[in-house]
């Protein structure tokens, strides 16, 4: 019993000892600085933060996550990013290839926060044009040993005014990063409607727009995804971008649950629109035997995020970039938490990577470790940057199409 104290005193003590780091070289920009603010910053939120915010309701915690980072209480990375991370994707510039995905700051409220600890861009939404609650509540749910979620938010959305306002008011000063916007579609609303509504309102405040219709808990969205649908969608929201913000790259947001077929037929439309870029993927239906389902929660309806969807999203980007031969921009999603998950979607196509339910497990200090390791990885291997990097694994695995036609 003796030891057992003498073990939980000095734990408590190595534990204040790292508060004391964190607060005593938080204001450094110097790497070694960086270094030991992300390494005691990670264990002062896995021993201390995490399990209490464990004890709370999902979305409240999530809730809470997003107030704090609105309220600066977020770690602030001042190490300046290396050369290597460096990059320019559909025309913009990033220190960066890491981003936050939509789903984590739905109304604009924490932009500042996120880009400042370290995220090279941040996808705000998904908004949509009027406000809706979403659906009933509970709807989101951990799955903590396997590094997941599922939820079933629904678009909850406090609509495309509020939203707007914010970011107008954002954009009064310099933004650290990249800004995009995730427009989704009313529960009752016309497709065509509401996502050329939300690239007209959002055209001058917005870096990128994305059409979301790969939701698996908006009733009939994935169901755009088919080739008559989105070709009538994307050809819809590119005029309105051409008319309203011909400037701003628009890309689309699918599912990792397509056929191949249904991947060959999106890919066409993609290139046949004229669509600036591709996110490969969004959350799963699917609920793979692996889980260890600890909290009983596998069974609950909506999409599965996190460590599990990791192989199936990487594997969907690798096809999609093959089917699109390289030429249009890809964002890899799904199951992000470290520097080498970060390079494995980009060596399978990605152009820049986001991540989102990890953030929750591994705490905000990851986003520097993670840059750090992808850095060491690029380097490891020989290249000088991360375009260099892109789809090498996709190329390796996937043949180019056949080609039978104007669009194969």
């Amino acid at each position: 019993e003796k030891r057992n104290m003498a073990a939980r005193g000095l734990f408590k003590g190595l534990l204040g000892a790292g508060g004391i780091v964190v607060a005593g070289v938080a204001w450094l920009p110097h790497p070694i600085a960086g270094d030991m603010k992300e390494h005691y910053g990670t264990l002062l939120y896995k021993k201390v933060a995490w399990p209490v915010l464990r004890r709370i309701d999902p979305e409240t915690t999530h809730n809470i996550s997003v107030q704090a980072c609105a309220m600066g209480l977020t770690p602030v990375d001042r190490v300046k990013d290396s050369k290597t991370l460096s990059t320019q994707v559909m025309g913009l510039d990033m220190s960066n290839p890491l981003g936050l995905a939509a789903g984590w700051d739905k109304q604009a409220e924490a932009v500042v926060g996120a880009l400042n600890m370290g995220f090279g861009h941040v996808e705000i939404g998904s908004v949509t044009p009027l406000p809706q609650p979403g659906n009933p509540k509970p709807r989101m749910f951990r799955l903590e040993q396997d590094q997941a979620v599922i939820n079933r938010y629904g678009f909850n959305s406090e609509g495309a005014e509020a939203v707007y306002l914010r970011l107008r008011e954002l954009r009064k000063n310099p933004v650290r990063g990249v800004v995009g916007i995730n427009l989704g579609k009313n529960k009752e609303g016309d497709a065509v409607k509401d996502f050329t509504y939300g690239v007209e309102r959002f055209g001058d405040v917005a870096d990128y727009l994305v059409v979301n219709v790969s939701s698996p808990n908006t009733p009939g969205l994935r169901t755009l995804q088919k080739r008559s649908e989105l070709e009538k969608l994307l050809k819809a929201v590119v005029s309105s971008r051409n008319k309203h913000c011909p400037t701003k790259p628009v890309l689309v947001k699918i599912a990792p649950d397509n056929s191949d077929q249904d991947l060959v037929d999106i890919c066409v439309v993609a290139k046949k629109v004229g669509v600036q870029g591709m996110i490969v993927s969004n959350t799963t239906n699917d609920r793979p035997d692996s889980l260890i389902n600890a909290e009983g929660n596998k069974q609950e309806t909506g999409g599965l995020s996190g460590a599990p969807l990791k192989d199936k999203s990487t594997e969907c980007l690798k096809k999609v970039y093959v089917l699109t031969e390289g030429k249009i921009p890809l964002i890899g999603v799904g199951g992000v938490g470290s520097g080498a998950d970060a390079y494995e979607k980009i060596r399978a196509g990605a152009s820049m990577v986001q991540m989102y339910t990890r953030l929750a497990y591994e705490g905000p200090y990851a986003v520097r470790k993670i840059k750090r390791d992808l850095d060491n990885l690029i380097k490891k291997d020989g290249f000088s940057g991360v375009s260099e990097c892109v789809g090498l694994d996709a190329r390796a695995k996937y043949p180019a199409p056949a080609k039978t036609g104007l669009f194969w």
